[in-house]
């Protein structure tokens, strides 16, 4: 089986799927989602070590019913320096099998078009990949993690960049370490959009401001790549957003898991 690791900055997200050959992806072969055996959360700390997490891993494994042994394979992308070493530790020292890391020097299955490639955060290429993979192209995808970032797929399916904005936690974050009488607050629309009190201000700000932003930009990024682009969600508060923003045609969650699969098999790693 192939574990797949996408370390983000809030979470480690990992999936499982089943043994396929080492080939470049066949249109014959079965779906991502039919071979995804299960999905893994845990919380980011670049505190913990690597025999730490190599223990919460495997405990997590058995619990769904997967042994160490059942790993023959794994790929990862990171966008948490400290912890990208650290887990390619634990894929070799505790599963046994040599990850591959996504990067630029790899086969990434589309041209990538930012100024510098090896400056665009490896998730988004991925997240690329696979929109690509299940959508087509043009495709525009939005994550809503840490930071809410939108990345744009031509017609001819070549990576073209994105933007890259603060993510609702974080500006909720702010707001709450830099004043004095503002607080957290729970992340759902208010009754309307002009709040009537200091919670739904903050609620109408936060979910439906972030849901203008995410409809704006859509918007302006179909404007220069087609108005037919597909527009895929994923990212763990896309839900928030989701009934707020009416642009979307899927929410995905398993994006990221689905491309480093896609990523892995497409470059014949054993």
């Amino acid at each position: 089986m192939l574990l797949t690791i996408d370390i983000g900055n809030t979470a480690v997200t990992l999936g499982v799927f089943r043994d396929t050959p080492a080939t470049k992806p066949d249109p014959n072969d079965l779906s991502p989602a039919q071979r995804l055996v299960t999905t893994l959360r845990i919380a980011t700390d670049s505190r913990r070590l690597a025999d730490e997490y190599a223990i919460l891993l495997r405990n997590l494994l058995e619990f769904r019913g997967i042994a160490p042994a059942d790993i023959t394979a794994a790929c990862i992308c990171s966008v948490v320096p400290p912890l990208t070493g650290l887990f390619e530790d634990v894929c070799r020292n505790f599963f046994g099998v040599p990850p591959l890391l996504v990067n630029s020097q790899i086969d990434l299955g589309m041209p990538v078009r930012y100024d510098n490639p090896r400056d665009v955060g490896p998730d988004r290429i991925v997240d690329a990949v696979a929109a690509v993979k299940l959508y087509g192209a043009p495709v525009v995808v939005v994550d809503l993690g840490t930071a809410t970032v939108f990345d744009a797929v031509s017609r001819d399916g070549e990576y073209l960049g994105g933007a890259i904005a603060p993510g609702i936690n974080l500006s909720a974050d702010a707001l709450y370490d830099n004043t004095s009488l503002l607080r957290r607050v729970e992340l759902v629309a208010p009754p309307a959009a002009v709040g009537r009190n200091t919670t739904a201000a903050l609620q109408s700000g936060l979910v439906l401001g972030y849901a203008g932003l995410v409809t704006t930009m859509v918007q302006r990024f179909k404007a220069e790549i087609g108005t037919d682009a597909k527009v895929v969600g994923t990212g763990g508060l896309v839900t928030v957003i989701a009934d707020h923003a009416p642009v979307f045609d899927d929410i995905n969650q398993e994006l990221t898991l689905v491309g480093l699969d896609l990523i892995y098999r497409m470059n014949g790693a054993e």
